[in-house]
């Protein structure tokens, strides 16, 4: 089984985003036995908090719910139990190695690292655009399944 966590500051717009979006992918491609599929934060900022409702109407537009999903934060174990912990900007990657202390397997990456046009993921919280969000999660979990053999 494969073992993906997905990590922004907050766990509550862009990692749960993705974390929702790759769930339903492997489910309707009939693979999602294959997976476990988490999402975390770097910051304590949201913990406990559910997930944002920019992110929950995105993905209700697609039929995709956020039920029962509250952030939580990243923790320095989760590295023994993740194959893959993939952050969304360039500062959840810093973020993430310092909680994680070091990455001697290289699971950490971004998600767009994956795609021809690497890049970070704009945080929705700011920018208001969950649009641009789902559309470059999308373009990081396709080039991600390839890059994995999905």
């Amino acid at each position: 089984m494969l073992k993906v966590l997905f990590i922004c500051h907050g766990n509550i717009c862009r990692s749960p985003m993705a974390e929702f979006l790759l769930k339903d992918i492997v489910q309707k491609r009939g693979v999602a036995d294959d997976f476990y599929i988490a999402s975390a934060a770097t910051s304590t900022e949201e913990i406990g908090n559910p997930v944002h409702y920019g992110t929950r109407n995105k993905l209700a537009q697609y039929g995709i719910s956020t039920a029962g999903k509250y952030a939580v934060q990243l923790r320095r174990d989760d590295y023994d139990k993740y194959d893959y912990l993939l952050g969304m900007d360039e500062w959840n990657i810093r973020n993430m190695l310092r909680i994680l202390k070091q990455d001697p397997e290289k699971k950490v990456h971004r998600l767009l690292d994956f795609s021809d046009n690497p890049r970070d993921i704009a945080d929705p919280w700011y920018t208001g655009n969950f649009d641009v969000t789902y559309q470059d999660i999308m373009e990081g979990l396709e080039a991600f399944l390839k890059t994995i053999g999905y």
